[in-house]
C-alpha cells in the first residue's frame, strides 16, 4: 500500500467517522456507537502503517538497517 493510499483510506474513513458522529448528535445510536469505535481502530492501524512506510522510505528495509547496525558493531568491536 503506497502513502496516497493510505492517505486516501484515511481521509474517506475520517469523512465516515465524522458523518456517524454527526448521526450520534442527533440522538442516541447504538450502531453508530459501534461503528465509530470500529473506525477508530482501522484508523490507528493506518496511521501506525502510515508512520512505518514512512520510515522504510526514508531509512530503508528493517532487515538492511539491522544487518549495517551490526556490521559497524562488529567494525568498534575490531578496533
Amino acid at each position: 500500500m503506497t502513502i496516497t493510499q493510505i492517505h486516501t483510506e484515511i481521509e474517506q474513513l475520517s469523512e465516515l467517522r465524522q458523518e456517524l458522529w454527526h448521526r450520534l448528535s442527533d440522538g442516541l445510536d447504538i450502531s453508530a456507537q459501534s461503528e465509530i469505535k470500529e473506525l477508530d481502530a482501522q484508523l490507528v492501524d493506518l496511521w501506525e502503517t502510515l508512520r512505518i512506510e514512512k520510515a522504510r522510505l526514508r531509512f530503508g528495509e528493517r532487515e538492511e538497517i539491522v544487518r549495517r547496525a551490526r556490521a559497524e558493531e562488529r567494525l568498534e568491536r575490531a578496533a
